[in-house]
């Protein structure tokens, strides 16, 4: 269905070149309203009836309620909204800004793939943890809405009130996520409900297992999960702050039913480095994921997904591309930042610089500015991530080589900093001198001071379209953006990188080969070679911990030039030659050192005739061992099948006469 613009200039607070940007995006434009929520509803009545055909697309978001209202008494869906007056229109740059909405409306017409997400039930199980002067008032709250359980961690006696069970425990390890927490007790005292006076407890025990949806989690301790507050389904405020403990209460009340969980990374495991043959490799994941969601499964890593949060961080460090951000995937980044980039430039614009934000905190930092600061320069075009830690270097070298003159972050207090801060002086490394930038800042005006009065460099000459994995997608960049460079340095722990090999130590025993999980160590079926493929290498290590000689180290760099999609020979010896057939085997270096230490010292090898085996090929090794006296192949007469004659003339010889009877 054609789209259709539905302006509005917001009671003349900002200009729209209807025209201009009917003829920069190829879309339709309506008329331009000044108060399309509350005087002109009836034209948004109409537009979003869509009674001519057109899908509309409405330039505001800030009353998308009032649309909705709309579409919901029109039986229809709501329309899209896209937000032109915060993003672009409240400036107070004089330059154009129809460039930038040229960009935005660009990109807001690309096609989506809708997210994949599964089912999560939640019965209303809830445990509430805590001592028992909050704990106790907490589960009378909750009792009337869910199954409450209440674990008390001091020493008070049993409560009276049997609305919900009680008992007293310590915590040995918690599992799960909200619909399927799974928690082991030792020290577990239930109540005794019978006889008379006060309820008493019973004999502690230890091993016991519960399991619970909801976890409210009133004490001052150790959280139960790593990053507590990415735990879905588990509530921890704090017992003294009794504004904390009545949202908690709010809260768990709310998580009965059914929920979508969003699925927010793919695994592929045949790409992982994690471990080859018990020697770790890659760690990066593992050591980055915040919410502990990813735990080694043997050779490859395994993603909980009831656990993961969505930050993206792991796929951002992921060098093999085994982990891959899924919501959106990574090739719809890479379509809505070129699209924004060329849009921009067919516009007119010449050096658009790139913000990447969060949708909280980073959207509303951009609406302050603009309603009561300086708003976004006409050249910073905002991008909007789900994710903020999954924009990593790959990313971010595909925005400047796809004509951004700068790359800036705006971070948000929850970002988890361990991913950008690894990602960035890795972009940098590889940017060819173009200023990427980290802003860490909690003020509007700030924003603003950090945008304005930058004078942006020059961008791409010649723009590139960003293609393929990450890896190919940073190597793509890389090329581009270092025109005549051959190798560029990286910073320690870079993804990228080349096998150093010291040829006196190695003796070529292919270990390193049989390991390597990406290919990029392999032998020479014809020679004895070890050859390498630096495009294809990690960096993972599993190589230099494998080699029994430490002949291996590692030299993180990137190669822009062609040879590094070759191979190359990084140890290479002059084949040893049988000596009965003249075939080529082993290496000549190996053969002599196995017969300096085995002939004549070892039993197999203590005759000229048994050494001589150990210069000879498997054909001929075998011939010869068949030929010697003492041939372990060698045997006596093979003894002859008894049959079924033998067995009746035996069994004549043992019958007696019957005379003799």
């Amino acid at each position: 269905m054609p789209k259709r613009l539905i302006l509005c200039d917001c009671s003349g607070s900002q200009e729209i070149d209807a025209a201009a940007l009917s003829r920069t995006s190829g879309l339709v434009c309506s008329r331009m309203h000044s108060a399309l929520c509350t005087a002109e509803t009836g034209s948004a009545t109409k537009a979003i009836a869509a009674a001519d055909g057109d899908e509309p697309i409405i330039c505001c978001t800030q009353e998308r309620r009032v649309f909705d209202e709309i579409a919901a008494d029109l039986g229809v869906e709501p329309p899209a909204c896209l937000d032109l007056r915060d993003r672009a229109g409240w400036t107070d740059d004089q330059a154009s800004t129809l460039p930038k909405m040229s960009a935005l409306v660009a990109e807001a017409t690309l096609p989506a793939r809708p997210d994949r997400s599964v089912d999560v039930t939640s019965e209303g199980l809830c445990l509430v943890i805590g001592e028992a002067e909050v704990a106790l008032s907490a589960a009378e709250r909750l009792a009337p809405m869910l199954a409450v359980t209440v674990l008390l961690t001091d020493d008070s006696a049993p409560p009276d009130n049997r609305d919900f069970d009680t008992i007293s425990a310590r915590i040995t390890t918690a599992q799960g996520a909200l619909g399927g927490f799974h928690l082991r007790l030792d020290e577990l005292r239930q109540v005794n409900p019978g006889g008379r006076g006060a309820l008493e407890w019973t004999a502690p025990r230890n091993g016991a297992e519960t399991t619970c949806d909801v976890i409210i989690d009133l004490t001052v301790g150790t959280p139960l999960f790593p990053a507590p507050e990415k735990r879905e389904g588990y509530l921890r405020a704090d017992p003294g702050s009794l504004p904390a403990v009545a949202d908690a209460i709010l809260a768990a009340s709310q998580l009965t039913g059914t929920f979508e969980k969003p699925l927010y990374v793919a695994v592929e495991p045949l790409l992982c480095a994690h471990s080859r043959a018990e020697q770790t490799g890659c760690t990066k994941c593992l050591d980055i994921c915040p919410t502990g969601a990813i735990t080694p499964a043997g050779e490859h890593v395994s993603v909980d997904p009831m656990v993961c949060a969505g930050c993206g961080a792991c796929a951002a460090r992921c060098p093999s591309g085994a982990i891959t951000y899924d919501a959106p995937p990574p090739d719809m980044i890479l379509r809505r930042i070129q699209t924004l980039a060329s849009a921009y430039r067919r516009a007119g614009g010449e050096a658009p610089r790139l913000l990447v934000h969060d949708a909280d905190f980073g959207a509303e930092m951009i609406r302050l500015a603009a309603r009561h600061g300086r708003g976004l320069p006409a050249d910073v075009i905002p991008l909007e991530m789900s994710a903020l830690a999954s924009f990593g270097h790959a990313e971010i070298l595909a925005a400047l080589a796809s004509g951004f003159a700068e790359v800036s972050v705006l971070l948000s207090p929850s970002t988890e900093r361990d991913a950008p801060d690894a990602e960035l002086p890795l972009a940098q490394a590889m940017a060819g001198g173009h200023p990427i930038r980290l802003l860490d800042l909690a003020d509007p005006d700030m924003l603003c001071d950090a945008l304005y009065n930058i004078e942006a460099p020059a961008p791409l000459a010649e723009p590139v379209l960003p293609m393929g994995s990450r890896r190919q997608v940073a190597r793509l960049a890389a090329r581009a953006l270092n025109p005549g460079a051959e190798s560029l340095p990286l910073p320690e722990g870079a993804p990228y990188g080349a096998v150093l090999v010291n040829q006196d130590a190695c003796t070529l025993c292919l270990s390193c080969v049989s390991l390597c999980p990406s290919g990029a160590l392999l032998d020479n079926e014809d020679l004895p070679q070890l050859r390498f493929q630096e495009d294809a290498c990690l960096q993972c290590g599993i190589c230099a911990t494998i080699c029994p000689e430490k002949a291996i180290t590692l030299e993180p760099r990137m190669n822009v030039t062609e040879a590094a999609l070759g191979q190359v020979v990084l140890n290479e010896e002059e084949p040893f030659a049988c000596i009965e057939c003249g075939a080529l085997f082993g290496s000549k270096s190996t053969i002599e050192k196995i017969t300096e230490k085995l002939a004549g010292k070892h039993s197999m090898f203590g005759t000229p005739d048994a050494a001589r085996t150990i210069q000879m090929c498997e054909n001929c090794r075998i011939n010869a061992q068949f030929g010697t006296a003492d041939s372990p192949f060698s045997s006596g007469e093979r003894p002859r099948p008894r049959t079924t004659e033998d067995y009746l003339s035996n069994r004549k010889v043992q019958t007696p006469n019957r005379k003799d009877h």
